[in-house]
């Protein structure tokens, strides 16, 4: 007789299906997503608030589209020191140190030589950023533009005082986007339009927009998970680091080209997660 198929690994998949974002739905591409992981998977929907109480009966969490965690730091939080405390395996991992671990990296990497926006956290380092019109300036635990806010120099001394970032105004061509799984590249969109940054298009990466990325893959060390490096194209033709998402990436899945692309991502991401499973 043949053999009975083991159990399926069970997923717990954290997704706000209800959050509204700026230009995309959410939605939409966790349902796509999941329903394709479901031909390897068991696999349950929860809101990012349920999961610290769930997660015990799965073999591993994966973070998707849950929104910023300015929203529910109390419960993230308790997520994450209850996962850590019980081994639980989540997808990305929690040893991440972009996005994941705060904003702390888009200070630390400029100084440190890569090419990245300049920023600072205190009054007492504003000189230091190139002179600008206008200074972005956003909250170290935010994402996804929340709190976002655009002042002269003038309006930044009282502002600065550690819980928020600034960093001066780039004038630049377009931004692009560079989406991996574990450490393989899989695609990039970018917007050429600076004023509709959501309208994305597919964008054909050259091997120095490739090494670019590949530098802060490198530098965040993980070795499964989805990443999105995110990058602006300044007037000068340099590629500068926005932000490095290793938490809950958007993926824009709805903006590649065809069936095949999604289905391309699909199956890396697939096996990326039994791999995971396996390790």
């Amino acid at each position: 007789m043949p053999s009975r198929p083991g159990p399926r690994p069970r997923l717990l998949y954290v997704t706000d299906l209800g959050y509204r974002a700026r230009g995309r739905r959410y939605c939409d591409e966790d349902i796509h997503l999941s329903d394709r992981l479901r031909e390897d998977f068991d696999l349950a929907l929860c809101h990012p608030l349920d999961a610290a109480r769930l997660m015990g009966g799965f073999d591993a969490v994966v973070v998707r589209n849950s929104g910023p965690v300015l929203y529910y730091e109390q419960a993230y939080e308790a997520f994450r020191a209850r996962a850590l405390r019980e081994g639980t395996r989540v997808y990305n991992p929690l040893n991440g140190r972009a996005d994941m671990a705060g904003k702390q990296y888009l200070l630390d990497l400029p100084r440190s030589g890569f090419p990245a926006i300049p920023t600072v956290d205190r009054a007492e380092d504003l000189h230091t950023l190139p002179a600008a019109d206008l200074y972005a300036v956003k909250p170290k635990a935010g994402a996804d533009s929340v709190g976002l806010r655009f002042l002269p120099y003038r309006s930044l001394a009282g502002l600065a005082d550690g819980d928020l970032l600034v960093q001066p105004c780039v004038d630049f061509r377009y931004e692009v986007s560079f989406v991996y799984v574990d450490d393989a590249f899989q695609y990039a969109l970018y917007a050429p339009d600076p004023d509709a940054r959501w309208v994305l298009e597919p964008y054909e990466p050259s091997a120095a927009d490739l090494d670019f990325a590949r530098r802060f893959i490198d530098w965040n060390t993980l070795d499964h998970g989805i990443q999105r490096v995110d990058a602006c194209r300044t007037r000068d033709g340099e590629l500068l680091l926005v932000e490095l998402e290793d938490l809950n990436p958007y993926l824009s899945l709805d903006r590649l080209p065809d069936d095949a692309a999604r289905e391309s991502f699909a199956v890396a991401l697939t096996r990326s997660l039994h791999r995971f499973l396996a390790g």
